[in-house]
């Protein structure tokens, strides 16, 4: 029997690796990353033999000239290994990752892209690197395309995490399967849309997205100034609404908010929300538990982490 025993959502930052003795916020920092250590002891004790990573892409394993919606690694996977995050080959739950890519195309739910030989960036190896350090678990990645637009809608990522649960829950082996989400809250990145960058710093990433595939790393240093140049625009009162509603196992009614909406309220960067929606509806929007918000603006980011019980809806 495969079974779903834990899900947690993190923020992620490539920044608590590079520049964590000059955050200035630094007792907020170790808040969240303490949070980070204890979302790591409940995976420890729910022992689950894979994660399901939904994570986005930040332009180091998908490049404009291919864009899916929702990929999903079946078979090789391998970090780029930016700014300290785990590199190289991970170990990925081949059997059980192949049946959910199969079973959304079967159910004709979904027909998302797969890759039998995925590139990773932070979006998911900062999970691997701070909630499951030291732990034998397999993965079964999951990108979301949430920074090259069109986007796929809040909706639909929602939809998705309910066919993965799906999907997951009819898997004939036996697993533990715990499921992460990776990215946001609210923030702004210095990324243009691409379709319209304006001055020599956007059309220099629009350049990185769309040729980077053979030397990304080439454009890397300039990336970073890029984003360390940028001023944080972080909406507190939206990340405390957002994990509200989680906590009342009410994500779902974001999921009417426009691509529009969400950039105007939180920036472009809550767009990495639609991984906190899919797997909120992985575990069927058990209420969660906040572990911790900080309002970082070093990290340009809100940083929050929250874990989903899906015991704790058996014992009330």
């Amino acid at each position: 029997m495969t079974e779903i025993v834990l899900g947690v959502g993190a923020s992620h930052s490539t920044l608590m690796n590079t520049h964590w003795e000059q955050t200035v916020h630094k007792a907020e920092a170790e808040r969240f990353r303490d949070a980070l250590g204890t979302a790591r002891d409940e995976l420890a004790a729910a022992a689950p033999d894979t994660a399901v990573i939904i994570g986005s892409n930040h332009f180091r394993g998908f490049w404009l000239d291919l864009i899916p919606s929702f990929t999903i690694g079946v078979g090789e996977c391998v970090a780029s290994g930016e700014s300290g995050t785990p590199k190289g080959p991970q170990p990925v739950d081949v059997p059980l990752a192949r049946h959910v890519a199969n079973s959304l195309v079967e159910s004709g739910r979904f027909d998302a892209a797969f890759s039998a030989r995925l590139q990773i960036d932070h979006g998911q190896s900062h999970a691997i690197q701070y909630l499951l350090a030291g732990l034998d678990v397999e993965i079964v990645p999951v990108v979301v395309n949430v920074f090259a637009h069109p986007l796929p809608t809040l909706a639909r990522c929602a939809d998705l995490g309910s066919a993965v649960r799906e999907a997951v829950l009819g898997f004939a082996g036996d697993r533990r399967v715990a499921v992460i989400a990776s990215g946001g809250l609210s923030h702004r990145l210095p990324w243009p849309d691409w379709r319209a960058p304006q001055g020599d710093d956007e059309e220099f990433m629009v350049r990185a997205w769309l040729d980077g595939r053979d030397n990304w790393q080439d454009y890397d240093a300039r990336r970073r100034e890029i984003i360390r140049a940028a001023s944080a625009a972080v909406n507190p009162e939206f990340d405390d609404e957002f994990l509200s509603l989680l906590e009342k196992g009410e994500a779902h009614r974001l999921t009417d908010w426009s691509t529009e909406r969400l950039e105007e309220v939180a920036g472009n960067g809550a767009q990495e929300i639609r991984t906190w929606l899919a797997m909120a509806a992985a575990l069927d929007h058990v209420p969660a538990r906040r572990l911790a918000y900080e309002v970082i603006p070093e990290w340009l980011t809100g940083m929050g982490v929250a874990v989903l019980d899906p015991a704790t809806r058996s014992d009330a």
